[in-house]
């Protein structure tokens, strides 16, 4: 489950109606119910935060993401979107790293999930980290 203070607009994350989980943005948020609306592509719905869970980071979602990988010989491997970076100690190894932007550098020691690292992008570039062909 997502603490619904974790929660922006515009974050990709996982809903689950009635066991049928789709990737969606989150499109609206009501504070007084601490309701979630999520459109996963076929439809807008509001959802409450025990039926949304993340999406773990990984490449794959980095790349959907439209970020370019660059592997360096000595095992790093660095994430570029525009100014934004992120930078792994080992191919694959998500558990730490090391994101920047301009002057701003951030030392994440833990996994994270896409919509903490869309917080962290939108914190830092003060710009949403979405894209249309994301689902």
């Amino acid at each position: 489950m997502i603490k619904f203070h974790e929660i922006k607009v515009g974050d990709y994350l996982v809903a689950d109606n009635d066991g049928d989980k789709r990737i969606g943005e989150v499109t609206g948020l009501n504070g007084d119910e601490k309701q979630v609306c999520v459109d996963t592509g076929d439809q807008e719905f509001w959802y409450e935060t025990s039926q949304l869970s993340p999406i773990p980071l990984d490449e794959e979602q980095l790349l959907n993401l439209k970020f370019n990988k660059e592997e360096h010989e000595d095992g790093t491997v660095k994430y570029l979107k525009g100014a934004f970076r992120i930078m792994l100690p080992r191919n694959g190894d998500f558990s730490k790293m090391e994101i920047w932007y301009r002057d701003e550098r951030r030392h994440i020691m833990q996994p994270i999930c896409v919509h903490q690292l869309q917080n962290h992008f939108h914190e830092m570039t003060k710009v949403l980290l979405n894209d249309e062909s994301f689902n």
